[in-house]
């Protein structure tokens, strides 16, 4: 099915470019997912997760104009009415795969929400590692409402919220705000106003930087490679980790400069 292939924005800054914006371009229509947004998604993610830890240490995704993500293009959708199973179901699989290449980066994405974030744009703030929501925005699953299903995202949403919450916003389809969605665990941080919004996706970026750029890789693998694990094989594979970071050339710097009460060597390359 058809799309646009430049419906998505990138821009890097930072130290070295080491931070990119990433921006769903398609304000006419909310930043809704068509075929080329999601294409181009996909594509762009796979290509960060091969750049070196130095060369790109955060990502920032947002969408432009006053919402976020209205979800998957109406428009869009309706074509699936006239197309093969088949063509259905590559669909589905691409949408499948924009979220796991998003998941799967080894880079620290932060979502910047405002407006709204429906659907599959609720979906991106659950595939992230940080949410931040202007205070107005809201949320929403309503996919069972146009006799749908959340099936791409459930497994991001369950595991961020839980299954409870999951259960009752799937089947009710009900708006929320981002006080709520911060109380489930949807969204990390709640900021007033576009400016406040910025300063706060701001602080998040420069927090990321404070990290080693690869213990901050390593963390976020860690992270996955514990998803199903139980307690035995959990406390030997993460004690096999910290041995290993502390063997590491960045982990003896950053002892090193906490006993010499200094910044470390990449805090002070990304203050430069």
């Amino acid at each position: 099915m058809g799309g646009s292939p430049s419906a998505v924005r990138v821009e890097r800054e930072g130290p070295d470019g080491a931070v990119a914006r990433v921006t769903i371009a398609r304000p006419e229509v909310r930043n809704a997912l068509d075929a080329g947004a999601i294409a181009s998604l996909r594509a762009l993610f796979e290509r960060f997760a091969d750049e070196a830890p130095d060369a790109l240490r955060a990502i920032v995704l947002a969408g432009d104009g006053p919402v976020f993500c209205a979800g998957a293009d109406l428009g869009w959708m309706r074509a699936s009415l006239d197309a093969t199973p088949a063509a259905n179901e590559a669909d589905a699989l691409g949408l499948a795969a924009m979220y796991g290449a998003i998941d799967m980066c080894p880079v620290p994405v932060i979502a910047r929400v405002q407006g709204a974030a429906l659907g599959g744009g609720a979906g991106l703030c659950a595939v992230v590692d940080v949410t931040i929501a202007e205070a107005g925005a809201r949320f929403s699953f309503p996919e069972a409402r146009l006799g749908l299903i959340p099936a791409t995202i459930a497994p991001f949403v369950v595991a961020r919220v839980g299954e409870g919450h999951a259960r009752a916003l799937f089947a009710t389809g009900r708006r929320f705000d981002a006080a709520e969605a911060m109380r489930i665990g949807l969204v990390h941080e709640v900021a007033d106003g576009l400016d406040g919004l910025d300063r706060a996706v701001e602080t998040a970026v420069t927090d990321v930087l404070a990290g080693g750029p690869d213990a901050t890789r390593a963390t976020k693998q860690l992270i996955r490679d514990l998803r199903g694990a139980d307690l035995e094989a959990a406390a030997e594979r993460t004690a096999r980790a910290l041995a290993l970071r502390r063997a590491s050339a960045e982990g003896a710097e950053g002892l090193r400069a906490a006993e010499q009460q200094r910044p470390p060597s990449w805090v002070k390359r990304s203050a430069g």
